[in-house]
């Protein structure tokens, strides 16, 4: 496991990749593929702070040689199950894969101004996210739990009544825990628990903060709601925090792009979802799921 890193590091990483160029609205290029092709790389928004999905790569430099653009990433400067994914999108479509890192409610709120081609960052797939973006199949998929401060005493999802929990903003999670099912877009099978009763909802700039807050020794909320492999994760960095039996919902993750983008991104989408099929059924996606969750999470649920 890398160093978790600061928040200040991570704050810089984040300003200067959100000024990153994507979309290209100087091509000459009929479409987003187009553009995409004709610069030779493809600019994709994720997480840096999101282990084992996509977080920075401390012991790697960036090559000489690169397209990329000066305040993005490159897959040297990356690692992860979403970096992964993001680089097999890349190779597909003959081109170098770039990284920017913008914060998760700027790149759910859709309307990206063409600074990044398309995220890769485990979005869940919901009915008001489907507004203002697009989305390929879905590639993985996660159920979401519950970890609590190890020395809470709390062992069920009933002992957190009246209790603050803390989640990432503008995740599926923080919406969970408000209650707010039409923010949560999800089908009411991939639902499998309520909320407990009288919780304060903290949320913070990503769910993985949470847990970087209880083990500083935060005290101001004693529970954290993200992915089942975010758990998985922080357990593993020896976390002080307990996971909860059972999950409260399941997440179908995918790809998506901006529907108010310049270029429009129709046969991106179409060589996306290609290659995500194609990666299901040869069993790229499985490897690499079980490579950095150590199971195969790429197997739709029972709904």
């Amino acid at each position: 496991m890398k160093k978790l890193l600061t928040l200040a590091s991570l704050l810089v990483v984040a300003s200067l990749a959100l000024t990153a160029c994507g979309g290209g609205g100087a091509s000459s290029a009929s479409d987003l593929l187009g553009a995409i092709q004709e610069r030779g790389y493809i600019l994709v928004s994720t997480d840096p702070n999101y282990e084992p999905q996509s977080f920075l790569n401390t012991e790697g430099s960036r090559p000489s040689d690169t397209k990329c653009p000066g305040d993005a990433l490159t897959t040297a400067e990356m690692q992860g199950f979403d970096v992964d994914v993001a680089i097999a999108v890349g190779d597909s479509l003959g081109v170098e894969t770039c990284f920017a890192t913008p914060s998760w409610d700027a790149i759910t709120a859709g309307s990206w101004a063409d600074k990044w081609d398309v995220s890769v960052g485990s979005m869940t797939v919901t009915t008001a996210r489907q507004q203002v973006l697009d989305f390929s199949v879905p590639y993985y998929y996660t159920p979401a739990v519950i970890a609590v401060a190890a020395d809470s005493g709390i062992d069920s999802l009933d002992g957190l009544s009246g209790q603050a929990i803390c989640a990432g903003a503008a995740t599926t999670y923080e919406s969970w825990l408000n209650n707010d099912m039409e923010g949560l877009g999800l089908p009411e099978a991939s639902i499998y628990a309520h909320v407990p009763e009288n919780v304060t909802v903290v949320p913070l700039e990503t769910d993985q903060e949470c847990a970087q807050a209880i083990a500083a020794g935060r005290t101001d909320f004693i529970a954290y709601v993200t992915s089942d492999t975010v758990v998985d994760a922080n357990l593993a960095a020896g976390m002080p925090v307990v996971k909860l039996d059972g999950a409260v919902f399941s997440e179908d993750l995918a790809a998506a792009f901006d529907k108010s983008a310049t270029l429009d991104s129709t046969s991106l989408r179409a060589k996306v979802d290609e290659l995500f099929t194609a990666m299901h059924s040869d069993g790229r996606l499985s490897d690499l799921s079980n490579k950095w969750f150590g199971m195969d999470l790429t197997t739709a649920p029972n709904k």
